[in-house]
């Protein structure tokens, strides 16, 4: 760094240590905190089920005997208290704030837990939505969690990059639908996991068959699934296949998405479990 550096890199051309230093946006949970996994689900577009995903997959895991937790990152659009029928707000005290359990013992920190309507709209710049997002890393007090689920908003814009530098994610999951577009918006997702180092556990496809109660015909309404095409280009693994189900979306419109059945992500936790297992050994 010359002597005379007035310390504005956006004026100078110079080629100096300081301009080229790495910058670490690493941020550290709460000091109380306990957090052994962070799983965040992604999406390249919207509309594809990733709050659907991000429910089951940490009741899922609840089921099992893991302590789960939700860190809903869609400021913008939170669905997540919606879906597990949470009422109550967040409270905090001098040491930080605790996020709601669910009725099973779920974790749950969304910004519709802080609002005073749940309709209120949150129109807020990306810087300050970024912010709120880091704070509910740092500034919340996450008791013995086995797996963080981080429910991320669409596309690849200011949350998702704040939470890949700021929080030690140990793998994404990409949800997905089956139109033929969306190969483009995966592989968007993927690209952007793979500049910033994250590791991608695989795809989940939501939407992929309805399959009909009278005659049990599985009917592709979206038509024909592209994801093993994608997940082949990737070398990626395709997770789960969700199919149009009216029992799930009534779960979540009822708030007890705690209550579905199927057993579709059970292949999921069997990896969820392995990477758990990898790091004890």
């Amino acid at each position: 760094m010359s002597e005379n550096c007035n310390k504005s890199c956006e004026s100078c051309s110079a080629d100096c240590s300081v301009r080229n230093k790495k910058h670490d946006f690493h941020e550290n949970p709460h000091e109380l905190s306990n957090i052994k996994k962070v799983i965040g689900i992604v999406s390249g577009k919207g509309g594809v089920g990733k709050s659907l995903v991000t429910s089951m997959l940490a009741v899922t895991m609840n089921r099992l005997g893991y302590h789960t937790a939700i860190l809903d990152a869609d400021i913008t659009g939170p669905s997540i208290p919606k879906a597990f029928g949470i009422k109550e707000k967040a409270k905090g005290n001098a040491l930080g704030l605790n996020p709601v359990k669910t009725k099973t013992g779920i974790d749950i920190m969304s910004v519709n837990l802080l609002l005073n309507n749940d309709t209120d709209p949150v129109v807020w710049r990306g810087p300050i939505i970024s912010g709120v997002v880091k704070q509910f890393w740092t500034d919340v007090i996450w008791k013995d969690v086995d797996f963080m689920f981080i429910d991320m908003p669409p596309g690849t814009g200011d949350v998702p990059l704040t939470v890949f530098q700021s929080i030690a994610v140990d793998g994404i999951i990409v949800v997905t639908s089956p139109q033929e577009l969306v190969s483009m918006i995966v592989t968007k997702a993927v690209k952007m996991a793979e500049m910033m180092n994250i590791p991608i556990i695989g795809l989940v496809e939501n939407m992929s068959y309805f399959k009909c109660t009278d005659c049990g015909k599985e009917h592709k309404i979206y038509g024909d699934s592209h994801i093993d095409e994608i997940a082949s280009e990737h070398n990626l693994k395709v997770l789960a296949k969700l199919p149009i189900d009216p029992k799930i979306s009534a779960a979540c419109d009822k708030g007890i998405i705690e209550l579905f059945e199927g057993d579709w992500f059970d292949s999921v936790a069997k990896i969820l479990e392995e990477i758990m297992d990898t790091d004890k050994k």
